[in-house]
């Protein structure tokens, strides 16, 4: 199940699982983000409540079971472990998000100043109006950075498994020099997918920090 929310105009799923409670499993953002059980009319925040279909699903109580299995969990990451990354795992034992790559990506409204300062100012600054401003643009320059990162990721990821292959390969043909030689490039192509998943967290960071000091000032125009 998910609800729809905003971040600053940029309208997001918010998934969860639904216990059959009149509760819901999910990665609550109030404060530091965790896996936590709230109400229905906690999860929805005012907004209407879809069901997700999945072509292949655990049944009920075991979605549950697994939901469960992560109350209490700290570890929210936009790009590896955020809201739709846990209810899909709990459904089907996949990690994965298919919102991802839709996630905030208004390149046309977009400008490039450096996204950390973005977001000092956003949170520093005394004028709501001129924060929200801030924090739209801070948004925007995370999607840049997200819609260059990610495939850079990807294909890192992607060369590493390739080069192992290849090492198996030479291996199976007793060419040890060639089976080095792969896996010293298997080597280097994890190290550089470890980098830029450092950087994908960093943003993920930045995002959740983004979000919550948006709420703050949203609190403060009421």
């Amino acid at each position: 199940m998910y609800a729809m929310r905003e971040i600053m105009g940029i309208p997001y799923e918010h998934h969860g699982i639904d216990c059959g409670d009149s509760t819901v499993i999910h990665y609550s953002k109030s404060g530091e983000a965790t896996v936590a059980r709230t109400s229905r009319e906690a999860f929805a925040r005012g907004s209407r409540i879809y069901v997700k279909r999945q072509s292949t699903a655990f049944i009920p109580d075991v979605v549950i079971d697994r939901a469960e299995s992560r109350l209490g969990e700290c570890e929210y990451d936009l790009f590896f472990n955020n809201c739709e990354h846990f209810a899909t795992w709990c459904k089907t034992g996949d990690s994965e998000c298919e919102q991802l790559n839709n996630f905030g990506l208004r390149l046309d409204q977009i400008k490039q100043p450096q996204v950390s300062d973005l977001a000092s100012r956003a949170a520093q600054n005394e004028s709501p109006a001129k924060t929200m401003q801030l924090f739209q643009e801070a948004l925007g320059n995370v999607a840049i950075a997200t819609q260059t990162l990610l495939p850079q990721y990807n294909r890192a990821t992607e060369d590493g498994f390739t080069w192992h292959r290849v090492a198996q390969k030479a291996l199976e043909k007793d060419r040890e020099d060639l089976a080095r030689a792969a896996l010293h490039r298997k080597v280097a192509a994890q190290k550089e997918a470890q980098k830029i998943k450092d950087s994908l967290s960093q943003l993920s960071e930045l995002q959740l920090t983004l979000e919550q000091n948006q709420m703050l000032v949203t609190s403060r125009l009421v």
